[in-house]
């Protein structure tokens, strides 16, 4: 199974969205394995987005997202990492398409209420880079065979 990151941005905290965005994933079957609310620092957003440091926006990006703490969120599940962008819908939160997250919810770039690993492989580093191995939790879920079929339960 598939394991990736989601950031609950300040602006789904000051809106109250947080209950909304988490029922979204759990209807969709998808596990919580981690879960934890953070205030994020310089260093940890200097890494997290190092492919924007340089560019003249990125002040604005860092303290956007030391407004509140964030809800940092680790899912499970197979294909968790497409589903979950599915879910949430494109980054340009009005271009989204109605029933995701950011496009019922949404109408900016910054304040587009969620991050979201963009790939399995970002997920990989992203995971780590949030939740120290002992925040991440193995436990059975009871209601798999009724989201999978036996044969998509790898």
């Amino acid at each position: 199974m598939e394991r990736t990151l989601v950031l609950l941005k300040p602006d789904a905290i000051q809106r109250d969205l947080v209950g909304e965005i988490l029922s979204r994933f759990e209807r969709k079957g998808l596990k919580i394995v981690g879960l934890k609310m953070m205030q994020l620092s310089d260093e940890l957003l200097n890494e997290h987005y190092s492919h924007l440091v340089g560019r003249d926006f990125f002040p604005e990006v860092k303290s956007f997202m030391q407004l509140t703490p964030v809800i940092a969120l680790c899912l499970e599940g197979t294909d968790c990492v497409n589903t979950v962008r599915a879910l949430c819908g494109v980054t340009k939160a009005r271009e989204a398409a109605p029933g995701t997250i950011r496009g019922e919810f949404g109408m900016s770039v910054q304040a587009n209420l969620i991050h979201c690993s963009d790939s399995l492989e970002t997920a990989q580093v992203e995971v780590p880079r949030f939740f120290k191995a002992e925040e991440l939790f193995e436990y059975p879920d009871a209601l798999i065979n009724y989201v999978y079929s036996a044969r998509e339960q790898e």
